[in-house]
């Protein structure tokens, strides 16, 4: 199924943006260190794709809450996340990273974890 438009707008900002100094700075939106005429210390880029990556699923959780139909894979590939595993198989730690309720719905935003 194809995102919603607003999806694939959050995804792209997101897949848009420098990650590599994120936790050093507040940054301006699709920032780019390299237009930047300020040094910062830089995450590695394993760093720098976890920060992508938490993002993402901060971002999946509204929508997903928002658009029950919200392909989850379709989504974090277009922000630039890594879906597959070694094994060129979807990764299960994609779907993890979002919290889901006992009837597999997305939980409310803003809710803490479901047990």
């Amino acid at each position: 199924m194809a995102l919603t438009a607003l999806a694939r707008q959050f995804a792209a900002e997101i897949n848009n943006h420098d990650w590599s100094d994120a936790p050093y700075r507040a940054d301006r939106a699709g920032h780019d260190r390299f237009v930047d005429n300020r040094g910062t210390k830089l995450l590695t880029q394993q760093e720098a794709d976890t920060v992508r990556m938490n993002v993402m699923w901060v971002t999946a959780q509204v929508l997903g809450y928002q658009d029950p139909s919200l392909d989850l894979f379709e989504f974090a590939e277009a922000c630039g996340v890594n879906i597959y595993t070694s094994r060129g198989e979807k990764s299960g730690y994609i779907s993890s990273g979002v919290r889901r309720n006992q009837h597999g719905h997305y939980a409310v935003p803003g809710t803490p974890d479901l047990y």
